[in-house]
């Protein structure tokens, strides 16, 4: 999305004001959720805004701000529970159940229905790497947005937006465009009862989101 050039993104500024208590964008510095938000539903009407967070935490002022809610366009990635915990577990072995962010992206998307907004547009994972054109066709179709192929290749580059959190960024800084590649992890949920208990408690909400996910046509 930021290869597109025609957005403006923002990379994960609810985790960073929870994280570093402020988070920019374009070189205007937010100290609060309800700051970024007020901005966002009031001065962004003539821009197309890109946003992109995580859910390991809850965020509780997007999730009460049903403005928000029902006017942004939202779309959910989502992965196996089992996969997300291996691979948080390679970075941080301090894997907690609120980690893996299912249940708090299941929460989100509920949130969103009850506030009136469109349903959220939910993609798999492995659609994106294994049919990334097909699929960003799909999403681009989806929010109204023209599709780029163009943009699902760039450079290898270290982006000032995760400068702080680099060492979650290591593998998209090496890339070059969406493709599958095989992860051996050592620890798993094969080998690791608790891994395999904290994946348990999201696979209903991985497969809730799943069964709603956007249907991609074969290439």
């Amino acid at each position: 999305m930021v290869e597109r050039g025609d957005l403006v993104t923002l990379h994960e500024p609810f985790c960073n004001l929870d994280d570093y208590g402020e988070t920019d964008v374009e070189g205007r510095v937010f100290h609060s959720p309800a700051e970024l938000l007020v901005w966002l539903r009031t001065e962004t009407r003539g821009a197309r805004v890109f946003l992109k967070d995580a859910t390991d935490r809850r965020h509780e002022e997007v999730l009460s701000d049903r403005e928000f809610l029902a006017e942004a366009r939202h779309a959910f990635l989502i992965r196996s529970p089992e996969e997300i915990a291996a691979s948080w577990y390679a970075v941080e072995p301090d894997l907690q159940v609120g980690h893996i962010g299912l249940e708090a992206l299941f929460e989100l998307y509920s949130a969103v229905h009850a506030a009136g907004g469109r349903h959220p547009v939910v993609i798999d994972s492995d659609d994106l790497v294994e049919r990334p054109e097909a699929t960003m066709r799909a999403y681009c179709e989806a929010v109204d947005l023209p599709f780029m192929p163009e943009a699902l290749a760039w450079d290898p580059v270290d982006r000032f937006e995760w400068r702080r959190t680099a060492r979650w960024h290591a593998d998209v800084a090496a890339s070059s465009g969406f493709q599958p590649r095989a992860q051996a992890y050592a620890c798993t949920v094969d080998n690791s009862p608790e891994m395999a208990r904290i994946a348990a408690h999201h696979r209903p909400f991985y497969e809730k989101l799943h069964a709603r996910r956007l249907v991609v046509a074969n290439q």
